[in-house]
């Protein structure tokens, strides 16, 4: 068992109090009060900081209750019919409904933010600690094993330095680091080999993200600059997502789906 579980260990043993749920709700209802008493006693550089994380939640809040209020847009919807006759300065006019709506560039950079796309596949088997990394053992009589090796497929960018030998805790070795992905584009239904920017999301662990390991389901970021994307205003789309739908250390190659 990992070390600092000891209360995920005990619920699972002994499950929860019977009033844990209504407890819960108590704390969460006193919380506002323990804000304000506290917002209220705290000076100095405490409360700059404070009244600074504070602005920025109030920020963020007063945005998802402007998005969840519906927006009266107009636009144009050519299903609706006028009853009666229609004068003829006014028969090349389309009907307007006004409905919520949201341009799709805005939802597009919404789910960027939150790391949220409709993907190929949406759910995976997430890879174990012991499948990823191999231990390595070091020191004059083999007795330390601190470090860790990669077993996965690998990105790292183009300006990466490693770290000396001595001090570098994870290894990804040379052999399986790949820079470029057989992207498809799901409407050309045609294949690209791109090469690979960063990887975005690793489902199966942070630190996998952050070692930018590639697995099956992985959501990583391709150049498509070669494929001559636009965008509405007319710029050229430079990188774009797309989901792992392979296990690469397997194949010896990374295919993927363009995220359109």
């Amino acid at each position: 068992m990992p070390q600092h579980e000891h209360m995920e260990r005990h619920r699972k043993l002994h499950g929860r109090r019977l009033d844990a749920a209504e407890r819960e709700r108590k704390a969460e209802a006193r919380s506002a009060h323990k804000r304000s008493e506290f917002a209220q006693k705290v000076h100095g550089i405490r409360a700059k900081l404070y009244n600074a994380k504070r602005f920025k939640e109030k920020a963020a809040m007063r945005k998802t209750i402007a998005e969840h209020n519906e927006r009266d847009n107009k636009h144009a919807n050519d299903d609706k019919v006028a009853d009666g006759a229609v004068p003829a300065y006014l028969l090349d006019r389309e009907g307007v409904s006004r409905a919520k709506v949201l341009s799709n560039s805005v939802k597009q950079k919404r789910k960027e933010k939150a790391g949220k796309w409709d993907v190929p596949i949406p759910k995976v088997k997430p890879v174990a600690d012991d499948e990823m990394f191999k231990v390595l053992k070091t020191g004059k009589k083999q007795n330390k094993a601190w470090k860790r090796m990669v077993t996965k497929v690998t990105y790292v960018g183009e300006n990466y330095t490693r770290k000396a030998p001595k001090y570098e805790r994870f290894i990804r070795p040379t052999g399986l680091r790949f820079t470029k992905a057989h992207i498809t584009h799901p409407e050309l239904k045609t294949t690209f080999h791109l090469p690979i920017i960063g990887v975005k999301k690793n489902p199966s662990s942070a630190l996998y993200t952050n070692l930018g390991v590639i697995t099956k389901g992985t959501v990583i970021e391709v150049n498509v600059s070669d494929l001559g994307l636009v965008t509405t205003t007319g710029k050229v789309v430079w990188g774009k997502f797309a989901q792992v739908t392979n296990n690469p250390e397997l194949d010896g190659c990374i295919n993927g789906v363009l995220l359109v």
